[in-house]
């Protein structure tokens, strides 16, 4: 298996990045990992690792910046890493693609060179929420798709219904609706609509779901549309950047105590809920709907999101999500 990872995407790049892929290099070894971006730099920050570990280097001369246009910048930058590593899935020369770039130029790269599955309308993003130990959910859309109409959330539940059967094994996933109440008579006009094809469907629907489920592990598989997917996964990373500092600081903010913060997150049981909540322990949010396998990691991603996302890239290629995609559009199951 081939990982072709974006060595030039990111806050941190290509130091990090370059870290990661030696760290998933070292742990998986089982994967031959390619880093796209300048041959030359590259060469000097792997170093000896290059001869010891199973990584290899494409070159790639142009960035996509994250303040450029998406559709322009992959059109002016074809010799950018973004593309060039998306081309490798394309031409099969690599089984997962991960980057911390331009999210936007990730997306567009992958529809434009990659193409859509059939009668997937909208590929969506999705994303783990890891606020229940036991059971993190899968959201999507996790921020692709702002407007949607109802069958798109169809479709969404339709992916993430794979995605949760081939990368996480689980056998029936659990489909909730996210609204403002629980009752299938709430919501706006797109939740009521897509409450009731989803009643329709044969997943495993439970109904709609509250933003106070998200940490009470009630469903696998949590659809929305991208806006309110977005903001809740924002939430929840914010949330986590906000307990992590705590974790690091030296005293509480309760200066009588003077209690260390991880000891104080230990004290009222909130330990578990910083890792979940931490967007390095997953790595990425994975592409569904595309024909091939595109992992988006936060812009903010250094060494162990990025082995994260190489781990995650792995196991959706293992899974064959694509090819159950793909398989489940041959059955006519989702039209």
């Amino acid at each position: 298996m081939k990982i072709i990872v974006d060595a030039a995407g990111g806050d941190y790049a290509p130091h990090e990045i370059v870290k990661g892929a030696i760290k998933a290099a070292q742990e998986y070894n089982d994967i031959e990992i390619a880093l796209v971006g300048k041959k030359s730099l590259l060469h000097v920050l792997l170093g000896k690792q290059l001869k010891k570990l199973n990584i290899s280097i494409i070159d790639a001369s142009q960035v996509i910046e994250f303040h450029e246009h998406p559709m322009e910048a992959i059109r002016k930058k074809p010799n950018s890493s973004i593309v060039v590593g998306i081309n490798q899935i394309k031409e099969g020369k690599g089984d997962a693609f991960v980057s911390a770039g331009n999210t936007g130029a990730v997306l567009c790269a992958a529809l434009f060179s990659l193409g859509r599955i059939e009668n997937i309308e909208r590929p969506a993003l999705a994303s783990l929420v890891g606020l229940n130990r036991s059971s993190p959910a899968i959201l999507l859309d996790a921020g692709a798709n702002a407007d949607c109409r109802p069958f798109h959330l169809l479709q969404f539940a339709e992916l993430g219904n794979i995605y949760a059967k081939g990368v996480f094994g689980i056998e029936k996933p659990r489909i909730g609706l996210m609204s403002n109440g629980e009752e299938e008579t709430k919501g706006n006009r797109l939740t009521l609509e897509s409450h009731a094809l989803l009643k329709k469907s044969n997943l495993n629907f439970i109904g709609n779901i509250e933003g106070n489920d998200l940490a009470r592990g009630v469903a696998d598989v949590i659809v929305t549309d991208g806006f309110t997917g977005n903001v809740i996964v924002k939430t929840v990373e914010g949330l986590g950047d906000s307990f992590i500092k705590l974790r690091q600081s030296k005293n509480s903010p309760h200066g009588n105590h003077r209690l260390q913060g991880r000891a104080l997150l230990e004290d009222v049981g909130l330990g578990f809920l910083v890792k979940g909540m931490d967007f390095r322990e997953y790595g990425g949010a994975c592409l569904l709907g595309v024909k091939g396998n595109v992992i988006v990691s936060h812009g903010r991603s250094q060494a162990t999101a990025i082995k994260n996302a190489i781990r995650l890239a792995k196991r959706t290629a293992e899974g064959n999500v694509c090819r159950l995609i793909w398989e489940l559009n041959s059955n006519e199951q989702v039209i």
